[in-house]
């Protein structure tokens, strides 16, 4: 009976970690703040429990007040809009070319996106640079 008390008292009740919610209802590609976070000591699994991981970062979906936020919901700010003209850099051994193109979706720093050559009319696929432009390798 002592070891069955001993137990009970080591295995404890699970602890409650902090969460981060939506403190209103947040439209998808909106830019986060300070202001549209709450902490509450409740444990969500999967659910950001850090602010710094959010503040800054744009919302792409729907963020209800209220809910937990999963790092799914939230990504970098978009540097490229739907049908925005953009610079496509190939390079290969040695080899550079730039063209023009035309974004089939939007995209943040690090992200791939879909592009249509202007010239070509061809839909090619690059990862986004930090300064906008979008570089194609194959």
């Amino acid at each position: 009976m002592k070891y069955l008390a001993l137990i009970s008292c080591l295995i404890g009740a699970p602890a409650a970690a902090d969460t981060i919610l939506a403190a209103r209802t947040i439209r998808a590609q909106t830019l986060i703040t300070a202001q549209d976070l709450v902490v509450k000591n409740v444990d969500v699994i999967g659910a950001i429990s850090d602010p710094a991981l959010i503040v800054g970062k744009e919302a792409r979906v729907a963020l209800y007040a209220g809910r937990p936020i999963r790092p799914g919901d939230v990504g970098p700010p978009a540097l490229v809009e739907r049908n925005q003209i953009i610079a496509l850099i190939y390079d290969k051994s040695g080899l550079s070319i730039t063209a023009e193109g035309r974004s089939l979706s939007r995209a943040g720093p690090g992200e791939m996106v879909r592009v249509m050559n202007m010239s070509s009319r061809i839909t090619v696929t690059g990862q986004v640079l930090p300064d906008g432009r979008v570089f194609v390798s194959y």
